[in-house]
């Protein structure tokens, strides 16, 4: 009866052992791309309509591959702060040896139950660097999060903008086309000279490569916003006529530039790594004493003599006093600290540059908007003087081909313009995601 008693409850404490151990699954690896084929499938899509500047941002947050594997990858630093949290496990030994020989009656036998004090020390260090680590790359998240809304930004814009661009295009071509083939018709006639024709033939062949390269531009910007949001390559996505932003002022961004370490996600993120390091060097330091495992057991001889009592196992530090490590750490912080240095300057700098290219590219666009009256007053004269036969083909055909260049000339700016804006809105993280980090227990951080 006893040994099957004892048998129920071996049963029981290995089952419930068991219960609290993890179990192998296999995760298979995919084996086909996960793209969506239409923009109505991806994640938070909008009921249907063209899609705002906004609305695009929206999707990519929702749906880039990259920051879906970005955000598992925080489940990673969750995981290791949960280890960190943890003490090392006590050691529990033990041997029993049969009597072979010698004037003992019975076999002798000893248990012993030890602990390692050093993971004790170091454990609140340890702890807070695990910490500071997750909540790092919590913050980086949210700076990828903000290049990929960036991302997202640029791309619809310079959309939306080089489509509404592409007629001024159409048109200049269609106009030199036209009159490039009057004159052809003309030279095999040979009522004019191939001196007559060639400039013409230059400049249709500018206005074609112009065409193409923006046919060209607008391909790979389709590509480009298909790989962001997770699409099938060529899929168009559609697109509203005009650019939504976030309100801009400079005048307020350059206000604000002092507050940007502590809104930015890469220098906060920065920050946490300075800090966790930090808390290494005082784990290095603290480890540099000798290693001390503490105690007891109870050992039984051949005799029957019972001994028990605390043990103590102490490391001499003759060869290593963690003084490599100590280094380690210590390299490692100061790396840290001028990676910051440089990144805070950085991000100052480059949004003071982005502003003043900004305000040229703004006054620029002023004088580019002032003249196009004009050239357009210029082509429509022209226009009404060549169905008067009061202009020759070749007037009428340079002055409405000015106020085509000159509009031409206003959308690039705009659209320079508007990068630059999205560029330094970005970096300022204006209408993007704030960093939300997990809480921090205890003071000091």
């Amino acid at each position: 009866m006893t040994t099957a008693r004892q048998r129920r409850l071996i049963a029981m404490t290995v089952c419930a052992s068991l219960g609290g151990c993890a179990h192998y699954a296999a995760l298979p690896l995919p084996t086909a791309a996960p793209l969506v084929a239409t923009p109505a499938a991806l994640d938070r899509a909008p009921a249907g309509g063209a899609l705002r500047v906004e609305q695009v941002v929206d999707l990519a947050l929702a749906n880039n591959p990259e920051l879906k594997a970005a955000r598992l990858r925080s489940s990673v630093a969750t995981a290791q702060t949960r280890q960190a949290g943890l003490f090392a496990n006590p050691a529990i030994g033990g041997a029993f040896l049969p009597l072979l020989s010698g004037a003992g009656s019975v076999p002798a036998w000893n248990v012993g139950l030890t602990q390692d004090i050093k993971t004790i020390i170091t454990y609140r260090s340890r702890r807070r660097a695990a910490l500071d680590g997750q909540r790092q790359v919590a913050a980086d998240l949210v700076w990828q999060e903000w290049q990929v809304a960036g991302q997202a930004r640029q791309i619809a814009s310079d959309l939306i903008l080089t489509a509404r661009s592409r007629a001024s295009y159409v048109a200049t071509y269609a106009l030199l086309a036209d009159r490039n083939a009057k004159l052809e018709r003309a030279l095999a006639a040979r009522t004019v000279t191939l001196m007559t024709v060639a400039p013409d033939r230059v400049a249709l062949q500018a206005a074609r490569t112009a065409l193409d390269a923006l046919d060209q531009t607008r391909l790979v910007l389709l590509h480009q916003l298909d790989a962001l949001l997770g699409l099938v390559p060529g899929v168009a996505v559609p697109l509203a006529s005009s650019v939504d932003l976030p309100p801009f002022d400079p005048a307020a961004i350059r206000a604000d530039l002092a507050t940007l370490p502590t809104r930015r996600p890469d220098l906060i993120a920065l920050r946490l790594g300075y800090a966790a390091a930090d808390e290494q060097v005082r784990a290095a330091i603290v480890a540099q004493f000798p290693d001390l495992i503490l105690g007891g057991s109870i050992a039984s001889d051949s005799s029957k003599v019972i001994n028990a009592g605390p043990s103590a196992q102490i490391g001499l530090p003759i060869f290593d006093r963690n003084q490599g490590n100590i280094a380690i750490a210590r390299a490692t912080r100061a790396q840290l600290n001028a990676d910051y240095a440089a990144r805070l300057a950085a991000a100052t700098g480059t949004v003071g540059a982005l502003l003043r290219e900004y305000e040229q590219l703004a006054a620029q666009l002023d004088i580019a908007r002032r003249d196009l009256p004009a050239a357009e007053r210029a082509a429509a004269r022209a226009q009404s003087a060549f169905g008067a036969s009061n202009i020759d083909e070749r007037g009428y055909v340079d002055l409405v081909s000015n106020r085509f260049a000159k509009e031409q000339e206003i959308m690039t700016l705009e659209r320079a313009l508007i990068d630059r804006r999205i560029a330094v809105q970005t970096l300022v993280g204006a209408g993007l995601p704030t960093v939300d980090l997990p809480p921090m227990p205890g003071a000091g951080h």
